[in-house]
């Protein structure tokens, strides 16, 4: 039996999105590892399955998230546009509702094809992220070559930003496993190098945990807009800069940050399951 699926990108950060809305495929973690897989499987960096909304719930549909690894992940705004987009497709809504193990996504359709995801709230404490001990989440005392002194925050996972002068000169394949895995990071971290191009544009460059360095990431430039601002270097509102293209970001007064920017369907297709292990 052949199950169908879609091959969805924003920015070039890669989902699998399969929909469990009519009956469950048992996409265990195990599973999902291997179709996320991009020598054996599908491959992405993000594993996606859309399910039924939560009893009660007021979302349009419920996006669950897994790491290549199969570990399950709390956030991914580029996703989460991808998901809108789907939803939107379906039955025309142009505020569809995601809701994620960490709370409620609100997405706005505009015109020509971009997408706004209400991110939520950056959570800025220390057990927020979280850290292994109470500390400043402003200047963590963490430095590895020649990046220090991050801040960290959570979007629903854990990130920490590095700001530095030439992000293209950083060696980020050999500082995000190592800073990723810091001590200081319990639950492990997502890595931002970010590089502040004028007071409205950051450049950023950013480890995943569990997926590397990725084309994009949507929570990590929620993090960088936010992580920027409460250091004063730039604005509430910035166009971030990663490999793959450009994230237009805002942190409003009442702490959510809203991500807007494109997705792009990159293919559908069909996949026996049986073929992978559960």
């Amino acid at each position: 039996m052949l199950t169908p699926f879609t091959k969805m990108h924003g920015c070039g950060n890669d989902f699998v999105i399969f929909d469990e809305r009519t009956a469950p495929l048992a996409l265990t973690a195990t599973r999902a590892a291997a179709i996320a897989d991009r020598h054996r499987g599908i491959g992405c960096d993000q594993f996606i399955v859309i399910e039924p909304p939560p009893p009660g719930s007021t979302a349009t549909a419920f996006m669950r998230i897994r790491n290549p690894d199969g570990t399950e992940a709390g956030a991914c705004g580029n996703a989460t546009r991808c998901v809108a987009h789907l939803l939107h497709g379906e039955a025309g809504n142009l505020s569809p509702v995601i809701q994620t193990i960490s709370g409620l996504l609100p997405a706005q359709i505009l015109p020509g094809g971009r997408i706004t995801v209400d991110m939520g709230a950056a959570r800025l404490g220390w057990q927020d992220v979280p850290l292994a001990s109470a500390m400043d989440t402003l200047h963590l005392p963490l430095a590895l070559g020649p990046v220090a002194d991050p801040a960290a925050l959570s979007m629903g996972n854990p990130h920490a930003t590095f700001f530095v002068d030439d992000v293209e000169a950083l060696d980020v394949i050999t500082l995000g496993p190592a800073l990723e895995r810091a001590a200081i990071f319990p639950e492990r971290a997502n890595i931002g190098f970010a590089q502040i191009v004028a007071p409205d544009r950051i450049r950023l460059r950013l480890w995943e945990r569990s997926a590397g360095l990725t084309l994009a990431c949507g929570s990590g430039a929620c993090a960088t807009i936010v992580n920027a601002a409460r250091r004063g270097l730039t604005g509430r509102r910035a166009s971030i800069i990663a490999d793959g293209g450009v994230l237009d970001m805002e942190w409003r007064d009442d702490g959510h940050v809203l991500m807007t920017g494109p997705v792009a369907t990159s293919f559908v297709g069909q996949i026996d399951l049986a073929a992978f292990p559960a």
